[in-house]
């Protein structure tokens, strides 16, 4: 599992995310939003934060448009857990590093 987050493309979700071995938090994100401005920072920090039991992987919507609808995504910023090929949690909108923190450490 990476100790820095990880950038994941359409032609690369599958193998990086739902193939992975442990758990891996996705940032479904995109450049105009202020939201996802606002919580990049907190989000990438929790690769350090959790390193050694979670990954943490960044998806850009615009730049990789197939997966979102894959994966019914209906706003940014949207966080999803996934363990086991499988969702686990999400969270839409921005949140505190806190309830970044609590939300990932109640699924690990």
């Amino acid at each position: 599992m990476a100790a820095a987050p990880i950038d994941v493309t359409d032609a690369t979700f599958t193998a990086q995310v739902l193939n992975a071995p442990g758990p891996v938090l996705v940032f479904f994100w995109a450049e105009w939003s202020g939201p996802c401005k606002m919580i990049r920072a907190d989000v990438d920090s929790l690769a350090t934060d959790f390193a050694g039991r979670l990954t943490v992987a960044r998806h850009n919507i615009d730049q990789n448009p197939a997966t979102p609808p894959q994966q019914n995504l209906t706003a940014v910023p949207t966080l999803v857990l996934y363990k086991k090929g499988a969702e686990a949690a999400r969270r839409i909108g921005a949140l505190s590093k806190g309830q970044l923190t609590e939300f990932v450490q109640a699924y690990l």
